[in-house]
């Protein structure tokens, strides 16, 4: 077997997940269930991906995690949950017993992980990087079963990232957490317009974690409670009509007043929660005076609880919007490398519309705009090339 000639291993990519409709507070933090449902699009990996190798061997004598090539403690309550779950559905499959044929569930393992984007600055890091433990263990174990509850282990927001296109997550109603699982709403096919620019303001960690600061709204913010069981099951419904219809004007102005509601408990949270910064003002005012120069919503914000933001418009608006980003916020020194992703159109922007949109530059404020759209759920990377971890089973120099 190939075991006796070294790990045996399996690589995957998982793409990140913004939520339209929010998710934000936990009605049980050991099984990370959500106190409501909520809704994303899954980003294209192209441009945003976790990649993570998993390797079994039986001379491994210790499970082992390393991250963007640093090791890290492997003995971290969510990581552990993840292992536990997918070794218990893999022992379940067999029956209880040990298949000779198959991977032998005593071997230790070890984990590489790599994002190519920055790690808990807002951009759902954590989500990209369960979704891709999950499925990489799930491939080493050869499990096919429905794994965005073992994901939701992880990171809540990672079950949304075990599918692409738009996703949502049920809230579920059983103690045990079994219902409160992933469901893609639309595939990444269905929207062929769509485009998202991630705005990067900071690729600093954020000064208070969400796992933190959303127990704190839970405990301290009557908003909260307000919105997770009056608000959000309505808009919930809208979203998916807006979605299904493709309907922009709809779709774009509920995840503007989402984002902005969710930031609104963030700041009736007491001690109050800041995840928006100068900057992320000044981008969602130069968005709603861009969309009433226009006269209806062709680009919409969305924050996560990091100060990025996340713009959606549709493919005919981005090349005019990215130049007026580039005007209100001059890159610093980075001019060639400022936009980055898909490609970008030049346009020409009218006096009228710099005159009515463009106030008050501020060079440098913007680091880099990524230019990307809705995408795939996680991938097998067949290539052992590919694999991040070598066959003494440590991580390959990536020089």
């Amino acid at each position: 077997m190939a075991a006796e000639r070294g790990p045996v291993m399996a690589t995957c990519t998982a793409p990140v997940n913004i939520a339209v409709i929010k998710y934000w507070g936990k009605r049980d933090t050991d099984l990370i269930l959500p106190i409501n449902s909520s809704l994303s699009v899954t980003l294209h990996q192209d441009q945003l991906k976790t990649t993570t190798t998993a390797a079994a061997s039986r001379d491994f004598t210790e499970d082992r995690l390393w991250l963007n090539g640093k090791e890290v403690d492997v003995g971290h309550p969510r990581v552990q949950a993840c292992l536990r779950e997918v070794r218990r559905l893999a022992r379940k499959r067999r029956g209880g017993g040990e298949d000779a044929a198959a991977l032998s569930l005593s071997y230790k393992i070890h984990i590489a992980s790599e994002n190519n984007f920055p790690t808990a600055a807002g951009l759902a890091s954590s989500a990209a990087g369960y979704a891709c433990l999950v499925s990489a263990l799930a491939r080493l174990y050869g499990l096919q079963e429905e794994l965005s509850e073992v994901a939701r282990r992880g990171s809540g927001s990672a079950c949304r990232s075990m599918f692409g296109g738009f996703v949502q997550w049920q809230r579920g109603e059983r103690p045990d957490g079994t219902d409160s699982l992933a469901l893609q709403v639309a595939p990444e096919t269905h929207w062929p317009e769509l485009r998202v620019l991630v705005l990067v303001v900071s690729g600093e960690k954020k000064p208070v974690g969400s796992t933190a600061g959303m127990q704190t709204s839970v405990e301290t913010s009557p908003l909260l409670k307000h919105r997770a069981e009056v608000v959000v099951p309505e808009r919930l419904a809208q979203m998916m009509r807006h979605i299904r219809d493709r309907d922009f004007e709809g779709f774009g102005q509920l995840a503007m007043r989402d984002s902005n509601q969710f930031h609104a408990t963030c700041l009736d949270t007491f001690p109050p929660i800041f995840y928006l910064t100068d900057v992320s003002r000044r981008i969602i005012a130069l968005a709603h005076r861009y969309n009433a120069h226009h006269g209806h919503t062709k680009v919409a914000y969305s924050f996560d609880a990091g100060p990025n933001a996340v713009i959606f418009a549709l493919a005919d608006t981005v090349a005019e919007f990215v130049e007026v980003v580039r005007r209100s916020f001059p890159p610093a020194t980075n001019g060639d490398q400022f936009v980055r992703g898909l490609p970008v159109g030049s346009a020409v922007l009218s006096q009228e519309l710099v005159g009515a949109v463009v106030t008050e530059p501020v060079p440098g404020a913007v680091q880099y705009i990524l230019h990307t759209q809705p995408g795939p759920g996680p991938q097998l990377v067949d290539d052992p090339s590919q694999h991040l971890l070598g066959a003494d089973g440590l991580p390959r120099s990536r020089a």
